[in-house]
């Protein structure tokens, strides 16, 4: 399983961004898949995660009702779409797949993770 995570960049507070995770592999469908962000000098922390149907969704409170998980299994492909961006949302966002079906949000459950895309907010 191989997974690409693009859509960061440069924004300034209050913008939105569109991230995408696109996984080759045929287990991606039936697995829980989470976001992941670090930023400089600290450790990686959870941000949202999604069940392998897309039926359930579990945000961290830090981005709750402002970021949104969302998947396409035609395409393999899961999504980050964050509004309201803010200067503290800066960090390197990576996408992960969980070792099961269903959502998790500690670390050690995912297996398989994307390279990770950069996003910088200005404020």
């Amino acid at each position: 399983v191989q997974l690409q995570a693009s859509g960061g960049g440069l924004v300034q507070a209050g913008d939105s961004l569109r991230l995408s995770c696109a996984a080759s592999g045929r287990t991606f469908s039936s697995r829980a898949v989470g976001w992941f962000r670090q930023a400089p000098g600290k450790e990686r922390e959870f941000v949202a995660a999604i069940n392998w149907s897309g039926g359930s969704t579990y945000y961290a409170d830090s981005v709750k009702g402002r970021f949104t998980i969302f998947r396409d299994n035609a395409k393999n492909t899961v999504y980050l779409r964050m509004n309201n961006l803010k200067p503290e949302d800066t960090a390197v966002y990576s996408c992960a797949q969980s070792y099961g079906s269903m959502l998790v949000t500690d670390i050690s459950e995912y297996d398989y993770w994307g390279q990770g895309t950069q996003v910088t907010v200005s404020s």
